[in-house]
């Protein structure tokens, strides 16, 4: 089975215990995490080889992330190292209505000082079939978006599919370079494109015609966002596939979940699921992102097969304290077919 190949930066995360605020916690649970490292994670898991490369410096804490990459058995051969640090981020998770927050701590980590070069793209993409990256990696630094651009544009000359979540983080983009400025170009080299109910507005000003994202009140209805994929297609041609991600928040701890995938002017919609009692969210999109590519690999003649994986992988991923969606394809299938009663198996 041919490779997938992700791009983007992996974080050192450290969480207050148990909905604690940062002012109360005493203690930190550490993990790794970022966007295109928990979709590889996402796939090794599902059985289909996956690579993910970035920069790391070489240092012990570098060690420790490789060490807890090669446990979830992600490929790393590919990773180029130099630079200072490791980019670490600190997450507060909320409770019903406070909400969760996130503060970074990754100004000058070693992936913002990558430049085009670095990576010997040719050489990673031999024996791939899949590139993926999300709007995370071009927002870190100019260098950063011109390997992401040049890692896209040789993944095109060699005929391999590319993917992005468009991934929009309005405190990453300090650089002097805002997205609608950086993610066109990227963007136009994409084959399958995610985003949720608002990255395609903060990104391109693309939103729902006669409907206010804002106003939802928990429920979001997929064929209100059809507009949303046609109009991602005729801005961006190549795109074969768009695929919005669909969450109602209720509150921090009540969701509603699901995703609509439009394709050949058919749009597909996903079942709708209720997570009442999140253990964490964060990571959800990049789970439903490597459910997606597992299922168009596997279901390649399936668009709505492949979409109700996704959506069901990322539902589980709601059940799991840290970025990695730590399930296997049979829970997922068995979730797709209707058992949500998580009884015990034995």
């Amino acid at each position: 089975m041919k490779r997938v190949v992700t791009f983007g930066e992996i974080m050192l995360r450290l969480a207050t215990p148990d909905y604690q605020r940062f002012m109360q916690s005493g203690t930190l649970n550490a993990t790794f995490g970022g966007g295109e490292a928990n979709v590889a994670v996402s796939l090794a898991n599902y059985g289909i080889p996956a690579d993910f490369v970035t920069r790391l410096p070489k240092n012990d804490i570098a060690e420790w992330c490789l060490s807890d990459l090669r446990r979830y058995n992600v490929g790393i051969s590919n990773i180029v190292r130099g630079g200072d640090r490791v980019g670490i981020y600190f997450l507060e998770t909320g409770a019903v209505a406070r909400a969760s927050k996130v503060v970074y701590d990754r100004a000058n980590s070693a992936i913002a000082g990558i430049q085009p070069g670095m990576v010997n793209w040719r050489e990673v993409f031999k024996g791939a079939q899949w590139f993926h990256w999300t709007g995370i990696t071009p927002a870190l630094s100019q260098g950063a978006a011109y390997a992401c651009l040049e890692a896209i544009r040789i993944a095109n000359e060699m005929d391999i599919t590319v993917s992005c979540d468009l991934n929009y983080r309005k405190n990453l983009w300090k650089y002097g370079k805002t997205a609608f400025e950086i993610m066109p170009e990227l963007v136009e080299g994409c084959d399958i494109i995610l985003g949720n109910e608002e990255d395609a507005e903060k990104v391109f000003g693309i939103k729902p015609e006669g409907f206010d994202v804002s106003q939802t009140g928990g429920d979001v209805n997929a064929a209100e966002f059809e507009s949303v994929c046609k109009q991602l297609q005729a801005r961006f041609p190549r795109a074969k596939k768009v695929i919005i991600t669909l969450r109602g928040s209720i509150n921090a701890n009540h969701n509603t979940w699901g995703g609509c995938l439009f394709s050949e002017n058919k749009l597909y919609q996903s079942n709708r699921y209720d997570i009442t009692h999140i253990v964490d969210r964060v990571g959800g999109g990049d789970s439903f992102m490597g459910g997606l590519i597992y299922g168009l690999i596997s279901y390649p003649a399936d668009d709505q097969k492949a979409l109700d994986f996704a959506v069901a992988a990322s539902a589980l991923k709601h059940t799991i304290y840290g970025d990695f969606n730590l399930v296997t394809v049979a829970e997922v299938e068995q979730l797709m077919k209707g058992d949500g009663s998580g009884r015990v198996s034995r």
